[in-house]
Formats: structure tokens, C-alpha cells, sequence
């Protein structure tokens, strides 16, 4: 295959990139590098795709709808793999223009150069933010997602509807991700294992919200890209008749399919963080803090439709994916060292 990957030099993306150039296929990254979080980290994963004779890339923003238009008519993908946003829920507080102009003005452009380019599968990645103020969990793809607390969460879902909209006008087929908390090697430094990581190893003490009260669906980020994967080979169809069977989030007007990608098993922060000291060989110092404006106290995926949709998959258990980030942290940067 020929893929176009958005946000090729980030977490998510490096991975995705990766798994795709293993596998053979040709792989054209986009890609800003932006300053938000370690730019040279950023660099040290597009170093990596390099080594593959199937990467090539452009670096440009995302919202540049000239850059992005002509990269994606010179690579003439079948499949976009979009997953290039702003991220981080908090820093949505502080910097909310940033969330517009990159997730929704960019991906405008993004669901536009698929429709000139006629691709026969577009995915692209949302968040289990979607789900907002939503009690009754797990979240499944189907339940109402209208209360988002956050600018980032908002945009997210904004673009869950252009998405629709195109795939309804255009017939353009159309995969959305929600994703739950995704960690593991090679990891964003904004994210909750990477500050505790840095920290512990400091000797300073972590930030725990809700005083460490909170579950969250953690994923390790080789299922999600295994997952990812083997959704391209899923593209929706609209039904012809309009009819859609029961728990599943396929429009019935649109090749168009929301999905979560989540462990389907939450785990508190709590025990989290004791897996991480367990994997340094350090205690943890904890600073117990307040909630936080836009937060929520838990998430939890029904991977009901996944399995669905791409069979049953194992999931890496959390002492298993803890050690291989701290692995990959001490080994990047030298034992250890911050």
C-alpha cells in the first residue's frame, strides 16, 4: 500500500509509520514538528523512519492547506492515516486557538486533499475525550457524546462530524478512533508515565488530581497500532438500505464508523503509579492535588465493536508495557538521566 501518515513524527504516528514500513508498504509522513513538547525527540523518531527505503516526508503545518494539498497529490496514497492534532487536554486551557487551528482548520484540509486524492480509506483519530461528562461507562461507540469539557475534546468530536459529512457527500470511507490513554516507548513528555517517570527519577514529587482517585483505560500503544492496522483492511460501506446492526456506530447514510480503541479493562492511577515504582525500583512521592478543570474521574472503552470488527486481540498486561517505557527511557536518555 501507499500511506499518507499525519503527525508521522509523534507518538501515535511514529509507531503507525513503522508498523506499516515492517510490513513493506510505502509511507509518506507529514508532519510540523512544533515546538509543544521536545522537538528533538521528534526528530530522534523521524531519524528511525528514515532508515526504512519505503519513508519519505514532508515537514510542514498541518493548517498549511497548500503544503498539505501538494504532499498528498505527489504521494497519491490509497490510505490516510491521520493522526497529527494539538493534544493534551490541560494545555487546552491555556492555549485553545491552537486546538482550532490545528485540529479543526488542519483537518479540514486533510479530509479534503483524501476526497481529491480518492482514497479508499480514511481514518482518523478522536479521543475517548468525545465522551465528556457521560456516567455510565464503559463508553460505548453508540452512547451520545454532547457534553465535551474541554476546547480539545469539542474539536475532537467537531471533526468526527466533518468526517461524516464527507463521507456522506463524497462517499469517502471514513474509520474515526477514539483513543483511551496511550502509552508505552517512545512516548509524549506532556503524558502522565513520562512526568511521573522524570520525577521519580529526580527524586520530586508527582502530581496526583482527584488525590489519585481516578481510572483510566490505559492502552499500550503496540495493541492500539495493531489495531490500527487491521482496521485499514476494514473500510466501512454505506448500507444500501440504511439499516444498521445493532451496536455498531456505522452511520446508516454514510460509509462512516466511529471505533473505540481502548484495553476495556481501567486501572487506577493508583496502582499505576505502584507499577511504575515497581519498574524503577524507586518510591514515588506523592503530591495530592484538587481535580482539575475539564478532567474527568474515569474512562473505560467497550471494545465491543473492535473485536467486531477485527476479531479478538490480546492485550499487553500493564507491569509488561510499564517496563518497556522505562526501558526505553533510561536507554534514551543514558540511564536514567532527565
Amino acid at each position: 500500500m501507499r500511506v499518507f501518515v499525519t503527525g508521522s513524527a509523534g507518538f501515535i504516528g511514529y509507531h503507525v509509520a513503522e508498523a506499516l514500513l515492517t510490513e513493506g508498504h510505502d509511507v509518506h509522513g507529514y508532519d510540523g514538528l512544533t515546538d509543544y513538547y521536545d522537538v528533538a525527540l521528534k526528530r530522534a523518531r523521524h531519524d528511525l523512519l528514515l532508515r526504512h527505503d519505503g519513508f519519505t516526508c514532508t515537514e510542514a503545518m498541518l493548517e498549511d492547506a497548500g503544503a498539505l494539498e501538494a504532499a498528498v497529490s505527489a504521494a497519491a496514497p490509497e490510505v490516510i492515516v491521520h493522526l497529527a492534532a494539538q493534544a493534551g487536554v490541560r494545555y487546552s486551557l491555556e492555549n485553545p486557538r491552537s486546538y482550532i487551528d490545528s485540529n479543526l482548520v488542519g483537518t479540514f484540509g486533510v479530509i479534503e486533499a483524501a476526497r481529491r486524492a480518492r482514497v479508499r480509506h480514511l481514518l482518523m483519530a478522536s479521543t475517548s475525550s468525545v465522551y465528556g461528562a457521560n456516567a455510565k461507562m464503559p463508553f460505548a461507540e453508540t452512547d451520545k457524546a454532547d457534553t465535551p469539557l474541554t476546547i480539545y475534546a469539542a474539536t475532537k468530536k467537531a471533526t468526527e462530524a466533518m468526517g461524516h459529512a464527507y463521507a456522506h457527500l463524497w462517499d469517502i470511507p471514513t474509520t474515526m478512533f477514539r483513543f483511551f490513554t496511550v502509552y508505552g516507548p517512545w512516548g509524549r513528555p506532556d503524558m502522565a508515565l513520562f512526568k511521573f517517570t522524570r520525577a521519580i527519577l529526580e527524586d520530586r514529587p508527582i502530581d496526583l488530581y482527584n488525590r489519585g482517585e481516578m481510572m483510566r483505560d490505559f492502552t499500550y500503544v503496540g495493541d492500539l497500532v495493531r489495531a490500527i492496522r487491521l482496521l485499514i483492511d476494514v473500510p466501512p460501506v454505506r448500507p444500501p438500505d440504511g439499516q444498521v446492526p445493532e451496536g455498531d456506530s456505522l452511520s446508516p447514510v454514510a460509509p462512516f464508523r466511529v471505533v473505540n480503541i481502548g484495553a476495556a479493562r481501567p486501572v487506577r492511577l493508583l496502582d499505576f503509579v505502584a507499577a511504575l515504582e515497581d519498574a524503577l525500583g524507586r518510591p514515588a512521592r506523592r503530591n495530592l492535588m484538587e481535580m482539575q478543570p475539564g478532567d474527568v474521574p474515569g474512562t473505560w472503552a467497550d471494545a465491543a465493536l473492535l473485536e467486531r470488527l477485527i476479531g479478538p486481540q490480546s492485550q499487553t498486561d500493564l507491569a509488561t508495557g510499564i517496563d518497556a517505557f522505562v526501558r526505553w527511557y533510561r536507554d534514551y536518555h543514558g540511564d536514567g538521566a532527565a
